[in-house]
């Protein structure tokens, strides 16, 4: 990753491109963040796949042979300064949850979103304690930019 400090790149591929969103609103809530948990500098990918596709990456990556919603991916180096993450998005969980949980799919989006970066910037979901932590963070940060409280505390 070649940025200059304070740098945030963030690139948001959409290979399903049947789900609609805000990726400028997206970015604005990534770069926030980014501000808010000290990432000061970053190189951010948001791939937005199908089921097919991201039960590949599970596979893959995971060892895990089933459809999920978020996968992410802390790709930094150790010898540098700035961080690299990687977030593959299913677009059709997005779009099943979203109706589901009665709400719109950019808000769903945006819950995957946020899931993926909290992990990689240190939260974790194993327990029932920290799967609760990180939850309360998730609605808090959608409710702050405007998407609602989308987890609601459901379980996974």
């Amino acid at each position: 990753m070649r940025t200059t400090a304070g740098t945030i790149k963030i690139r948001i591929a959409d290979t399903y491109r049947r789900l609609e969103f805000n990726a400028a609103r997206l970015k604005r809530m990534l770069r926030t963040l980014c501000g808010r948990f000290a990432v000061r500098q970053a190189d951010i990918s948001i791939v937005i796949v199908n089921d097919a596709q991201i039960k590949k990456v599970n596979k893959e990556f995971l060892g895990r042979s089933y459809v999920t919603d978020v996968i992410s991916f802390d790709l930094s180096d150790e010898d540098s300064d700035g961080r690299v993450f990687e977030l593959v998005v299913n677009a059709q969980e997005t779009l099943r949850q979203a109706k589901s949980r009665g709400h719109s799919s950019e808000s769903e989006l945006a819950l995957y979103v946020v899931h993926g970066f909290l992990h990689d910037v240190g939260f974790d979901d194993a327990t029932p304690r920290k799967a609760a932590r990180m939850h309360r963070m998730e609605d808090e940060i959608l409710d702050e930019f405007g998407y609602g409280k989308t987890y609601h505390g459901i379980d996974k």
